[in-house]
């Protein structure tokens, strides 16, 4: 595992330090934003208790101080995290492989509704990543949206994001 890792870090690949600094912003600026919305609605203690914005107010400067710290911390540690590779190049590719397909699924849930967008999206990854031949690809890729539509849709009567297909339908 060592010589692995070591592998790795010679192949080159995203730093960890950067990879701690670049999520240490995400949370502040998700803290910033909570803070911002949260004064928008009100952050004051009222007579009959806090208005609706306090408790996020409070859970905004969390955040945003978490993402502070997570800074300083990763600055102190500087010299100490020069070299370490939070993913190499390599496994960098195989997570996009998955990542930028998932992304396409959830646009197209958007686009297209749930069910299918779900069934296309099991059908191409059993086909590409699973080699699964045509007819057990569409048992399960038409199967499963099925399944979940009349569980969703019928018996516990919870909508889910629809699209042509199903308006076709009449729902």
């Amino acid at each position: 595992m060592e010589r692995e890792a070591e592998g790795e870090a010679a192949a080159g690949g995203l730093a960890t330090r950067w990879v701690e600094l670049v999520v240490a912003l995400v949370i502040i600026c998700g803290g910033a934003l909570v803070i911002k919305d949260s004064i928008r609605i009100g952050t004051e203690w009222g007579p009959d208790g806090p208005e609706g914005g306090y408790f996020p107010f409070l859970t905004g400067w969390s955040l945003a101080l978490a993402g502070l710290w997570l800074i300083g911390h990763t600055a102190w540690r500087w010299k100490s995290l020069d070299g370490d590779v939070f993913v190499s190049w390599a496994r960098g590719k195989t997570v996009l492989a998955m990542l930028l397909p998932t992304i396409a699924f959830v646009v197209l849930i958007k686009l297209i509704g749930l069910y299918v967008a779900a069934a296309v999206f099991i059908g191409a990854f059993m086909m590409w990543q699973g080699k699964y031949k045509l007819l057990p690809t569409l048992a399960v890729s038409i199967g499963v949206p099925t399944v979940v539509f009349l569980l969703f849709e019928l018996w516990f009567l919870v909508p889910l994001p629809k699209g042509p297909v199903e308006r076709l339908f009449g729902y």
